[in-house]
């Protein structure tokens, strides 16, 4: 099995679909309704679902880039604000923390080795 796709509710679906386009996402799908996007590496997409009603949305989106203090800074050179700044968290990733137009929480990170096996990796299934 594999992950095909997150899809994020939006509550203005022009200022939301800017948004992800200004962090360089190419856009491949574009409606009054719903959005989708290309990742810039991997082949992963993602796609916005314009919501008519108030929604709280508490589930958190992660982008991984090796270089990530780099491109905190050019997200900040187009004018996107971090509520917080890369740095080196507890479980041994790296992470900035920023809010789409729509008050999704993204997480952009850089675990390395990590991300898939950290020090407490166990393997369970079934």
């Amino acid at each position: 099995m594999n992950l095909n796709q997150v899809t994020l509710p939006v509550d203005d679906m022009e200022k939301a679909a800017s948004f992800y386009r200004k962090m360089g996402f190419l856009q491949i799908v574009d409606t009054p309704h719903y959005a989708r996007f290309e990742c810039p590496e991997g082949g992963a997409t993602f796609s916005l679902s314009l919501e008519t009603e108030s929604f709280t949305n508490k589930t958190t989106i992660y982008f991984e880039h090796q270089k990530l203090d780099q491109l905190v800074e050019q997200l900040i050179a187009k004018g996107l604000e971090f509520s917080q700044m890369p740095r080196d968290m507890s479980f041994l990733w790296r992470e900035a923390i920023l809010f789409d137009p729509s008050g999704n929480k993204i997480k952009l990170y850089w675990a390395g080795e990590n991300r898939l096996n950290p020090p407490w990796r166990v393997e369970k299934s079934g």
